[in-house]
């Protein structure tokens, strides 16, 4: 029993340092600004990359690290150019190794009852949106947390044409690029906003999943 407690317990303390860290973006991103330099472009591309390109990691922050990113290259900690196109390339490269993945080995997965570290429902739900708007899913998906991770997973498991497919990924990497790293760019930096950070990141996040919950919830509605 008291091992269950201790692992609860620990489950709890990172779930809820991940959600401190997501609400509390400009300070951590502040920290590491100071104390890695220029090497923050390395992290954040890292991080974009892995959240677009790794189908076992759609926790990663996405929508909100991009306006936190925009906000700080309106101070001057980064240039604008060379970190919209960093972040433009990493969604890009990271949806490009997330279809290779699902065209080579996703099938078997897809198939599997249970599979470690991958969120079977997830998966599946990105399937069902995927069929339902098609191709322009790639672009749609970008802007929907946990669904963009596995759109390009299932585009490579239903054989999308590569070419068709990395078209519509870079102009969704740009345009999501341009949606949130401008808009702290220009808005972050607004006294109404810098006073009110945690809320603008928690009302980004919300806005983010809102689609995910409206589906989920038309989803039980139709259920007899």
């Amino acid at each position: 029993m008291d091992i269950i407690i201790n692992f609860l317990t620990n489950v709890f303390h990172i779930i809820a340092s991940f959600i401190g860290f997501c609400m509390h973006l400009d300070v951590y991103l502040k920290s590491i600004i100071q104390t890695y330099g220029t090497f923050t472009y390395v992290i954040l591309f890292i991080v974009v990359f892995c959240e677009t390109g790794l189908v076992v990691t759609p926790f990663l922050p996405g929508d909100s690290l991009l306006f936190a990113a925009g906000t700080f290259a309106a101070q001057g900690a980064f240039d604008l150019a060379l970190l919209c196109a960093l972040l433009v390339i990493a969604p890009f490269f990271g949806d490009n190794l997330n279809y290779w993945i699902g065209r080579s080995i996703g099938p078997k997965i897809f198939h599997k009852e249970n599979v470690r570290f991958l969120n079977k429902k997830h998966l599946e739900k990105t399937h069902q949106f995927y069929d339902k708007h098609g191709p322009k899913t790639v672009i749609i998906a970008r802007f929907i947390p946990i669904i963009r991770t596995f759109a390009p997973f299932v585009a490579g498991i239903g054989r999308m044409p590569y070419f068709r497919f990395i078209g519509f990924s870079f102009l969704g990497s740009i345009l999501w690029v341009g949606v949130f790293v401008m808009g702290g760019y220009f808005f972050g930096n607004l006294p109404v906003v810098k006073n009110n950070f945690t809320i603008v990141i928690f009302a980004i996040i919300l806005i983010s999943i809102m689609p995910g919950i409206i589906e989920y919830i038309r989803h039980k509605l139709k259920q007899p």
